[in-house]
């Protein structure tokens, strides 16, 4: 049985795994290379945040001769999924409606944003109508 998946990721494991979705399957050694300059992290640093990630469920690794390559076992989408939903958890009761209302209230939503929302909400209460017609 796989390790269940923690519902977030640190700073440093959100930049390991944004890699590993942007390139597929790498080495320890591609992922140092791969951090950018200004966020470069040392060899055994990285190696022991893809152990960690590979414990929480996000990574798996095969074996290549004596090296390992590591590959993402969670889409960005379902990683970014599980992250709201923590925080709706933990921040919001569980309200999608206080998150949003969080949101808006804030004032740094654009006009452009919150037409796109409007229509993003009417198109969900189309397709949720639709469904309890079936």
């Amino acid at each position: 049985m796989p390790p269940k998946k923690s519902a977030t990721l640190t700073e440093a494991e959100l930049r390991l795994m944004k890699i590993l979705w942007r390139r597929g399957e790498s080495g320890v050694a591609d992922l140092v290379a791969a951090l950018p300059d200004d966020e470069s992290i040392a060899y055994n640093s990285v190696l022991t945040t893809i152990r960690i990630l590979e414990k929480k469920g996000y990574v798996t690794h095969r074996q290549e001769g004596r090296a390992f390559l590591y590959s993402a076992s969670v889409a960005e989408q379902e990683a970014g999924q599980s992250a709201v939903q923590h925080l709706v958890s933990r921040f919001f009761g569980n309200s999608r409606e206080q998150l949003v209302l969080s949101l808006l209230g804030d004032g740094s939503l654009s006009k452009d944003e919150i037409q796109r929302l409007r229509e993003l909400v009417n198109h969900a209460a189309a397709s949720h109508s639709a469904e309890v017609e079936e």
